[in-house]
């Protein structure tokens, strides 16, 4: 790619290509549907929809599709050509308004949690002209939402665009106490998406990579991350192309792909975009991880996304970045020179530290699946425990507040490496925890527990709806007020002396933390299944009703949904190591047996001598057999009953009761079997050969 800019967004039907190819009255009224959520009139959409398609086939496209995020969590499509007849045995190319506006996709086959019935198939996917339509495929893809006949919104998109607007009409009540200018706030995001690239030929070896797309057995290797050598290390040449084609295939879907580098875990890798609106981002998220899948067949390489596909190493996750800011372009999350002095930063930090405390159980549920449960509280990923660092210097000035003293400022201190020919700089006034769940870096929050493979549309709907309901509190109590300073002064004062719990700037993986986190009266959720039950507390039911981000039946939905799809990957999973082990493990360990059973007789027969470690091995290895096939029994007998019962209540509880810990039993003894198992009668391809395949 030679010209960069040029082809930046060049499949992307973006403002420039509307300004070009619409008339101007067309172009502004689409702009005013856009910025303000005016009506799209018919007659406007039918001459939009006609310029689509002449720049589509243009393009080299020839269908199109409604491109929606249906609750599978991935993204969903139905295509359909341009090709229509003309009456005269001939066809002509056509696409009009209302095809652009609204499709008809069967909505009885996607997750429902109760919405629909395979009876009950009627659906509608409506365009969403805030996201750009771009082509991928030779298909014009159209983003949109997906909503039942009742009119239940089945996708991840919708509540998402509910709960912006729950947050701008929130957050335009405190600034006009303020007096600030603005006309829109909008949430932004940034999410970190880390990933694991591994060689497609042994992948396709593994039955646990292919199915569940992580391992489910697996002895550590002799080096994993401890020289801690491949984090920022020099990236190998097939993977640098594999980047590079990455970077120019998503910058042409207009995806500001900004940082590429190597993670902490060998394998492991990071792509960080720019920021931009929580819609467009959580769209963008979708095409790069889908593209990334693509990109990766191309070049013999296999794209894991599942959050902890190697155990004893990093998982990956997808970081969040979250602020707000205005149409004026002002960030409402920047401290400025000096955030003591910052009324108006004060109270929306305050509206975010109050919803973080009180909505732990949210925020912990928008990041809980099955995969994600395995890579939280260790290897850098945060604890279960949700808490908020805020840095020295925020903690101070919070703390000053609440003790009603002065705050004397941190001093700026400039850093000094100790090398005269080196520039000196500003050190900033706090470090970075990256134990913390919810996490302060200067002029936004980074919620670093969403896993790699989940859309961040949940995680973004939960935080804007939150601290919408922080900032309704605070704007109902000061609207009221007779004086606004002092009203603001208490209100603020008040927060942080009820909320400050939350805060922790400590280490997040000590077992101290966890005793003083019981003692501050805060939650730890450790599994999905512990979760999940406080999605439909009455508490939560009536915070997304009154903000119009679900309805009580579409909140009661996702958490059947939750919970089926947490009781069936665990299932899946339990199901996939008795597969393994039942058809290659224990044959492959019994014949290695075997093989030591009839050395130790030979040596018997000529009247050798048995070295100790032969025979040592050969009684370990028949004990281990015997406690695989033990466990394979029960396991494959949990698994089915959880099948049977993936529609009860109690499945989670099962699943992690009875599953989980007889999956561990299995693999315990599978890895210390593959360790003293020779090599050559292995059945699949070990971490060794996984991790450093280059």
């Amino acid at each position: 790619m030679n010209n960069i800019p040029e082809a930046f967004g060049s499949l992307v039907f973006n403002r420039e290509v509307m300004k070009e190819r619409l008339p101007e009255e067309v172009y502004r009224s689409l702009k005013h549907t856009i910025q303000r959520g005016e009506d799209l009139d018919i007659t406007v959409a039918n001459v939009v929809a006609e310029a689509m398609k002449n720049w589509a086939i243009e393009k080299g496209a020839t269908h199109y599709t409604h491109w929606f995020q249906p609750m599978t969590g991935i993204t969903a499509e139905k295509h359909d050509s341009f090709v229509t007849p003309d009456g005269k045995g001939g066809v002509i190319m056509s696409f009009s308004g209302k095809e652009l506006i609204k499709g008809e996709p069967d909505a009885s086959s996607f997750p429902s949690g109760g919405l629909r019935a395979t009876f009950e198939a009627r659906g509608y996917t409506a365009w969403d002209p805030t996201s750009y339509a771009f082509i991928k495929d030779g298909s014009l893809c159209i983003p949109s939402v997906f909503c039942s006949y009742g009119g239940e919104a089945l996708d991840k998109k919708t509540p998402l665009l509910r709960s912006m607007e729950a947050i701008n009409e929130q957050s335009m009540r405190i600034l006009k106490l303020f007096g600030t200018e603005a006309r829109h706030v909008e949430p932004n995001c940034g999410p970190e998406q880390e990933y694991f690239l591994v060689d497609k030929a042994l992948f396709n070896k593994r039955e646990d990579l292919v199915v569940c797309g992580r391992t489910l057995f697996g002895a550590k290797p002799p080096k994993g991350q401890e020289l801690e050598d491949h984090y920022f290390g020099a990236i190998k040449p097939r993977i640098s192309a594999f980047m590079k084609e990455l970077d120019e295939e998503l910058w042409k879907l207009g995806v500001l792909s900004k940082t590429k580098h190597n993670e902490a875990a060998p394998c492991q890798h990071e792509l960080a975009p720019v920021y931009s609106s929580a819609n467009t981002a959580t769209d963008h998220n979708q095409l790069t991880m889908e593209t990334m899948k693509k990109v990766a067949e191309r070049h013999g390489l296999v794209c894991i996304l599942q959050e902890k596909p190697f155990e004893g190493i990093n998982g990956s996750g997808k970081h969040d970045n979250w602020s707000l800011s205005t149409d004026k372009g002002v960030n409402l999350l920047s401290p400025g020179k000096h955030p003591y002095e910052n009324a108006q930063f004060l109270l929306f930090l305050c509206a975010v530290i109050k919803a973080v405390d009180e909505h732990q159980d949210l925020l912990r549920i928008s990041v809980a699946t099955a995969g994600n449960d395995h890579r939280l509280g260790a290897h850098e990923a945060p604890p279960a425990i949700v808490s908020m660092f805020l840095g020295d210097e925020l903690t101070a000035i919070l703390d000053a507040i609440d003790e009603g003293v002065d705050y004397k400022g941190a001093e700026k201190l400039q850093m000094e490496i100790g090398v005269h020919v080196l520039p000196t700089f500003p050190k900033d006034t706090t470090d970075r925890n990256r134990t913390s769940p919810f996490a302060f870096t200067g002029n936004k929050f980074e919620f670093r527990m969403p896993g790699s493979a989940m859309s961040v549309a949940e995680p973004n709907v939960v935080i804007n709806t939150i601290v919408a309901e922080s900032l309704r509190q605070f704007a109902d109590e000061l609207e009221s007020a007779e004086d606004f300073t002092s009203a603001l002064n208490a209100l603020i004062r008040k927060t942080i002396k009820k909320h400050k719990r939350i805060i922790f700037n400590g280490d997040g993986y000590s077992r101290e933390w966890k005793r003083e986190a019981e003692h501050r009266g805060l939650l730890n959720l450790p599994t999905t299944a512990d979760a999940l039950p406080y999605f439909t507390s009455e508490k939560n039911i009536e915070l997304f009703t009154r903000h119009k981000v679900y309805t009580e039946k579409e909140v009661r939905s996702r958490h059947d949904i939750l919970l089926e799809s947490y009781c069936k990957i665990i299932a899946i999973e339990a199901l996939t190591m008795c597969d393994m082990a039942g058809k290659d493990i224990i044959p492959a360990v019994d014949s290695y047996i075997l093989k030591l059973a009839k050395t130790v007789n030979s040596l018997k027969a000529a009247e050798a001598p048995i070295p100790h470690h032969v025979s040592a091995t050969l009684k370990r290895l028949i004990e281990l057999s015997d406690e695989m096939s033990a466990s394979l029994k029960r396991l494959r007998a949990n698994a089915e009953h959880a099948q049977r019962n993936l529609a009860s209540e109690k499945c989670g509880v099962y699943c992690r009761d009875e599953l989980i810990p007889v999956m561990r039993e299995l693999r315990n003894a599978a890895d210390e079997a593959e360790q003293l198992t020779e090599r050559a009668f292995w059945p699949f391809p070990t971490y060794g050969d996984l991790l450093y395949y280059i």
